[in-house]
């Protein structure tokens, strides 16, 4: 870029200076009188004063070389008048105007008595934007994280940023020693294309993910933790084990959540060292840790400042107690609470204020909650942006507050975490702003939307079943109305299966989940020697009935049939002979789950029970029940995983009706046992039964090796039966009718794989039945609890 010509050259500035004359003195005298002439010439030539002294008058301006850029634009950006009096300055800061509208390649002003010639060169446009050498990111993604765009006045400085840009990406992505060139190939007419050469470089892995300073919680623990992964056979697969700064970051929280839900309120991370390899390909990355003490509840008051309101009534909604281990989480619980009372008690712009007391001699908080009047500010409205699918109301009905409600700040926050953990958007940030007035506010949500749609397809393998394969579809935000629909076939050799649901969380606009569900199961089972086809319809409305609670109610239209029975056994004989049935009926379930309020992060319960009715119609009269309980915690420092899981199931048919096979218990009730595979038999047959209990013991811990194979191992007890069974038709001779409990024990190796968790069991049983059939070894998704 040209500099203006006059201050490219100094020399054309001139100074005028009286001159003496001819100085008689000679020698040295006369050198040093000299030198200092020269000297203090130079010097006021290159002063501010003097430059400043210089001015300009100019009664005309000249533009030349502009093609594209109109010549009043160019004098708006110069900042000029005609007859205008500047100084040398003044004229430079012209030039950096023009200069800086980035449209020019050069620019230079020059002075030439009464007109001011501006000549500039234009920047070209930009013909088109290519990108070379990517792969892993793909055009159009790169094309929208540019400032750069065709048509647009290129820009080299945009251009740099623009590269800057590309690179945060790839560094983002786990591949930090990507590099881009910014490339421009001249064209006529004053056009580039812009090119971008993008060497990827390949991603750097976590070798090694090391913590300093833990004492109450292992390595290995730790690394459960964070969401970063060591390098391992299968994490590239989920990009998990790639180095990336804001996942690092994001570790960091993770690492104080961790913590500050255990009682160690003084943790913090002092620093992380991510240390590159010799060879430039792995990261080593260490984080160093303070844990601190681990504290507990103390004292728990609460008191209240407001007239009227009875500090016991909301002590007494507490269900936090002395001596628990202290969690934040449990304190903002309670608040929430006490504040949600407050609402109901009619008490406006109540606020709670947690006052803590440390207690260092035994390790205690005492929390004091004090109820407080706080400030008469309202809700002016609620502003939603960035929404393009999704419709407002979705968004919207996660708030409990609505336009001229008292203004809530941790209600906000809990709308906030609401929307996000809708997992619609990628981004979603709800801040509060003043209003039209200072006693109302405006909050603000500005949400980016994702993809919530899924198509997959899979393959499965089974040791009773064989190969299966799948496909399914998944849309979790059904035409942006919040819905999830999502419909599935697969099938093996022996059985298909069809599958479609849809579910209104917000049925007629209230914390209502509508569903409906359909299902079509055919098997020509082998083993059974009979083949089956079972179609179900099942409406259900599930409200929450309590804050862990949750109800639901439904219908259920259920169609059976057994044909082609190859067998002997009489009682599947005549059950096959009844040929098709239908069963209608209602019916409700209940769910109690404490692993999302506990006061306890490493253990909770869920207990559900439910019963079906059948009787509406139809050509069955029976009422189905089952139950569930399962307890899980975590021992020695959450290394250990124990769980145990008591279930049941009953059928009673009422009057003349009999159940047959496709509505009795068969399935694995226990481990050890094939499906179908323990019970009431007729003649070596398994004929299935009208109960049904078992009782597991599960423990997982770890095996030593390396976190980054992710396998950990298991072992198992499990007693359970299956038994009952009606008579009618019976040819053959019957065992195993009354119940008699099965015991099995075992070792599991679960292994985090790409695919999903999978578990392996070795199994042994110890206490088996004439005509059951033993399983040594099965392989199946590992449950989660």
């Amino acid at each position: 870029m040209k500099m203006p010509n006059f201050l490219r050259a100094p020399h054309r500035f001139t100074f005028f200076s009286r001159r003496r004359g001819p100085n008689p003195q000679k020698g040295r005298s006369a050198i040093i009188g000299v030198f200092c002439t020269a000297l203090f010439a130079l010097v006021f030539s290159l002063s501010p004063i003097g430059a400043e002294a210089q001015s300009y008058r100019f009664n005309n301006v000249a533009i030349e070389g502009n093609q594209r850029i109109e010549s009043g634009t160019i004098l708006t950006y110069a900042g000029i008048a005609r007859g205008q009096t500047l100084s040398a300055g003044e004229l430079n800061e012209a030039y950096q105007r023009i200069l800086g509208s980035g449209l020019f390649e050069e620019v230079s002003i020059n002075p030439r008595g009464n007109t001011l010639e501006i000549r500039v060169t234009e920047y070209p446009t930009i013909s088109k934007i290519a990108f070379e050498g990517n792969k892993k990111i793909k055009d159009e993604d790169l094309s929208g994280q540019i400032e750069s765009a065709p048509r647009q006045v290129f820009n080299p400085a945009k251009a740099e940023r623009d590269a800057a840009t590309i690179v945060s990406a790839y560094s983002e992505s786990g591949r930090s020693a990507a590099r881009v060139n910014p490339k421009v190939i001249r064209r006529s007419d004053n056009r580039v294309d812009l090119v971008f050469e993008i060497f990827e470089g390949k991603k750097i892995e976590v070798q090694r993910l090391s913590f300093v300073g833990n004492r109450a919680y292992s390595d290995r623990r730790l690394r459960r933790v964070v969401d970063s992964k060591q390098a391992g056979l299968f994490r590239a697969l989920v990009n998990r084990d790639t180095f990336v700064q804001d996942r690092i970051e994001f570790d960091k929280q993770l690492l104080a959540d961790f913590y500050a839900a255990r009682g160690y309120v003084d943790f913090r991370v002092t620093g992380v060292n991510a240390e590159l390899a010799r060879e430039r390909d792995t990261y080593f990355v260490t984080f160093n840790i303070q844990e601190g003490q681990q504290f507990r509840f103390g004292r728990i008051t609460t008191v209240s400042e407001l007239t009227g309101v009875n500090a016991a009534e909301y002590q007494a909604a507490l269900k936090v107690k002395p001596g628990q281990i202290y969690s934040p989480t449990q304190v903002e619980n309670s608040i929430a609470r006490m504040e949600r009372l407050g609402v109901r008690n009619g008490v406006d712009f109540m606020r709670v204020e947690p006052r803590i007391t440390r207690n260092e001699r035994n390790l205690t908080l005492d929390v004091e909650f004090a109820l407080v009047r706080g400030p008469r500010i309202f809700v002016e409205r609620i502003d939603i942006e960035g929404n393009t699918t999704t419709l407002d109301r979705v968004i919207r009905r996660q708030f409990n507050t609505a336009e001229g409600d008292p203004f809530n700040p941790r209600e906000i926050r809990e709308s906030a975490e609401r929307i996000r953990a809708l997992d619609f958007f990628e981004t979603a940030e709800v801040d509060a702003r003043e209003g039209s007035t200072p006693d109302q506010v405006i909050v603000d949500v500005d949400v980016e939307e994702k993809s919530t749609g899924s198509l997959s397809f899979g393959a499965s393998y089974s040791t009773n079943s064989g190969i299966g394969f799948s496909v399914g579809f998944t849309e979790r935000n059904f035409l942006g109305r919040g819905q999830r629909l999502a419909a599935q076939i697969s099938a093996s050799a022996d059985q298909a299966n069809y599958n479609l649901s849809f579910v209104e969380p917000a049925f007629l606009g209230r914390d209502v989940a509508f569903g409906l569900d359909f299902g079509l199961v055919e098997t020509t089972d082998d083993f059974s020697f009979y083949d089956t086809t079972i179609g179900t319809f099942r409406p259900s409305l599930t409200f929450p009935v309590s804050e862990n609670g949750r109800l639901s109610l439904l219908y259920s239209a259920t169609y059976k049939d057994m044909s082609n029975y190859t067998g002997a056994s009489g009682i599947l004989a005549a059950e096959t002979a009844r040929g098709d049935e239908f069963a209608s009926g209602v019916g409700y379930a209940y769910t109690y789950d404490t692993r999302r309020t506990g006061l306890n992060p490493n253990a909770g319960v869920l207990l559900s029970f439910g019963q079906d009715f059948y009787g509406l119609g139809g050509d069955q009269e029976y009422v189905k029940t089952s139950a569930r309980a399962i307890a899980q915690t975590k021992v020695l420092n959450e290394e250990l995983t124990l769980r145990a899981t008591l279930e049941g199931g009953a059928l009673n048919f009422w009057g003349s009706d009999d159940s047959r096979a496709v509505d009795r218990y068969s399935g694995q009730v226990i481990r050890g046992f094939e499906p179908n595979g323990i019970g009431p038999t007729e003649g070596g047959e398994q004929l299935g039964g009208n109960y049904f209990a078992a009782l597991k013991f599960d423990a997982e811990f770890p095996l030593g090796l390396p976190d980054e194979y992710g396998i950990t191992g298991g072992a198992f007890y499990d007693i359970g039966g299956i038994w009952d069974i009606d008579t009618a038709g019976a040819t053959g001779r019957l065992a195993s009718t009354g119940f008699k409990a099965r015991h099995a024990v075992g070792l599991s190796v679960i292994w985090q794989s790409p695919f999903g968790p999978l578990r392996f069991n070795f199994s042994h049983a110890l206490q088996k039945e004439p005509g059951d059939k033993t399983q040594s070894f099965d392989l199946s998704i590992a449950s989660t609890f």
